[in-house]
């Protein structure tokens, strides 16, 4: 009996032809997704990423020393910063503020230096309108001799100190604003040392902030979480439209939400006139410029900011799992204890997170309601952008509170992960 074999028709694709069609339809899907986001790519890249990057790179520039006197910067090169810098260096000092007398450049220079010692701005300027030096007959200056020509229009060039704060800033790059930013610098020998007690405000700072931050968060969860967990026993329509005045303040502006409290909190305002009518206090209390009225503007501000997460998630838990324990026996507080409050702990990690973040950051709140000792990083932020135009610092001082709040979001990823590893 003849056996007949059935070859496959030549119009049957291949294996391999479908893998190849499959992965051609799924690199066209990976470009397509690709084309549809990269505008959104290109504008966060130019409107977010390369400003923030070339901010933070104000930081850690020094470039005003090793531009404007570049052979004094070389010229103490090998200088072991104990004793007088050699002639050599006086003769470039003299070179290099004679080129930068009257421009723009000796103005950087002196600011630059003036952070280092106290001073050196006028030290600069009368170093500069002395230039050129001259000798007698107008015969060229020997070395020794302009040294001796510098040192007595100032004897402050005999001292080693201003030479060595030259010298320590000679690169284009220096930790000198990430120092003091942490009230730390360099000494005359580049050995990094805590700054003096006068300049050690900056740590202080940074703490009253996460203070202040902290705190805020507290009560924000403190008051959102049970009005949260009120609004999801609502009635969806109730719920809208409670909703609806949790989100009021995101339409009023800051400064007028501010402007609101000032009004409320002053001595014969709303708050104490209502206070001392119903008996409770007999004179204002002093809600207004201090740490109290920072706390009460902030927590209005960002309760919102609590609340959306906390419901978002309550809204999610099934009701029937506090009544089937209830009904095993649980006491009521038990059991919303034990089996509903853990359900929310991702609502108040992502509400908490939110809230601490936008608190650190915050500048106008505690500058118009804050009393000298309630203000946070963000107000110096300001005060040296706008006020000194000392870009170096500001970016520095931003930069680690950034730092701080990319370390901290790095946490809270960490434990979600870990919590979603163990779930």
């Amino acid at each position: 009996m003849n056996t007949m074999t059935i070859a496959p028709s030549s119009s049957t694709p291949s294996t391999a032809a479908l893998k190849r069609e499959l992965k051609s339809a799924e690199a066209r899907k990976r470009v397509t997704a690709l084309l549809l986001i990269a505008p959104l790519a290109v504008f966060v890249l130019l409107i977010f990423v390369v400003p923030i990057g070339a901010l933070l790179t104000r930081a850690v520039q020094n470039p005003e020393i090793a531009t404007s006197l570049p052979n004094t910067v070389a010229a103490l090169s090998g200088w072991d910063r104990h004793a007088p810098p050699a002639d050599a260096a006086y003769v470039a000092l003299a070179a290099d503020m004679t080129r930068v007398a009257g421009s723009d450049a000796m103005g950087t220079l002196a600011s630059r230096l003036n952070h280092e010692i106290p001073g050196f701005r006028s030290l600069v300027a009368k170093t500069a309108r002395a230039m050129p030096l001259k000798g007698g007959n107008d015969h060229a200056l020997t070395p020794a001799q302009t040294r001796e020509k510098v040192v007595e229009l100032d004897a402050r060039w005999g001292d080693t100190a201003y030479w060595q704060a030259i010298a320590k800033n000679g690169n284009q790059i220096s930790p000198f604003y990430l120092l003091a930013a942490l009230d730390h610098k360099q000494d005359g020998f580049g050995h990094i040392v805590h700054a003096d007690p006068d300049q050690s405000i900056y740590l202080t700072i940074f703490g009253r902030t996460f203070v202040i931050g902290a705190a805020v968060t507290v009560f924000a969860l403190l008051l959102g979480y049970p009005l949260a967990y009120w609004i999801s026993q609502l009635s969806e329509r109730r719920a809208n439209l409670v909703m609806i005045l949790v989100l009021i303040p995101f339409w009023t502006s800051v400064l007028v939400r501010v402007a609101a409290w000032i009004v409320l909190l002053q001595n014969a305002g709303l708050v104490n006139n209502a206070l001392i009518g119903i008996g409770l206090i007999s004179h204002p209390l002093m809600l207004l410029f201090n740490r109290v009225g920072v706390y009460i503007s902030m927590t209005h501000i960002l309760l919102p900011f609590m609340i959306l997460p906390l419901y978002s998630v309550m809204k999610s838990i099934p009701p029937t799992y506090q009544r089937a324990a209830v009904s095993l026996g649980s006491h009521p507080f038990a059991a919303f204890w034990r089996v509903y409050v853990p359900q929310t702990y991702p609502g108040v990690a992502a509400g908490a997170l939110l809230v601490f973040i936008l608190a650190i950051g915050y500048y106008i709140t505690p500058a118009l309601v804050g009393g000298p000792d309630d203000q946070m990083v963000s107000y110096y932020v300001a005060y040296y952008t706008n006020g000194t135009i000392n870009w170096g610092m500001a970016c520095a001082l931003g930069g680690l509170l950034l730092a701080a709040t990319l370390a901290l979001y790095a946490v809270y990823s960490r434990f979600t992960r870990s919590k979603l590893s163990l779930g």
